[in-house]
């Protein structure tokens, strides 16, 4: 494990949290906002509209974010039904895709099963999200969610849409590897589950 990536999964202080934050609501939003632009403007005004406020604390960040979420897939649903989230999906996992890259320029993440875990660890605490991996043979790890600050405000659809984001930052930090969720608190479930393959054939999964 590079020493980068080693000292940020120690500590990370927290105007790096918030920044951090930050750039994942404004990569996220942006690519739902292109989607609305190209086949919901007049929704996307009402939401652009009715946006205000300043949010401070990481917290505050975390609940603006979800809640900007919400209303834009709430938006694309109505305008588009099961195609809004289908195209969701598609934009959110290239959108996860280059931050994840750009995580592992920036932490120098290395391409060992140990240096994946403990990447993708450090983004999902800086969302409010304790990401555990439980060992479980050949078909890989199961990853196992029993804490998300966001599952509090997603709707169940905003949830479907955004875990593409999750699953393209895993295929950024590390080529090849592919997570998959299986089981949404958003759906009545007391935890997230997913499958995590580290070394995983090419598949489908971008929508």
């Amino acid at each position: 494990m590079s020493f980068r990536l080693a000292c940020a999964s120690f500590f990370v202080a927290p105007w790096v949290s918030r920044r951090e934050l930050d750039r994942i609501a404004a990569a996220t939003t942006a690519a739902l906002d292109a989607l609305l632009a190209e086949r919901a403007p007049e929704s996307l005004k009402v939401i652009h509209r009715d946006e205000r406020g300043v949010a401070r604390g990481l917290a505050q960040r975390r609940g603006v974010m979800a809640q900007a979420h919400n209303v834009r897939i709430a938006a694309l649903c109505d305008a588009l039904g099961e195609e809004g989230i289908r195209l969701a999906r598609r934009a959110l996992y290239r959108v996860g895709v280059e931050l994840g890259e750009e995580a592992r320029r920036r932490l120098n993440v290395g391409e060992t099963e140990e240096d994946l875990l403990a990447a993708a660890r450090l983004l999902y605490r800086i969302l409010g999200i304790r990401f555990r991996a439980e060992y479980a043979g050949s078909n890989g790890a199961r990853v196992r969610i029993d804490r998300c600050a966001l599952s509090r405000v997603y709707s169940p659809e905003t949830c479907l849409a955004l875990s593409a984001a999750d699953e393209g930052v895993i295929a950024g930090l590390h080529p090849g590897a592919r997570l998959r969720f299986v089981e949404r608190m958003t759906e009545g479930q007391s935890a997230c589950l997913a499958w995590l393959k580290v070394h995983a054939d090419e598949e489908e999964g971008k929508g």
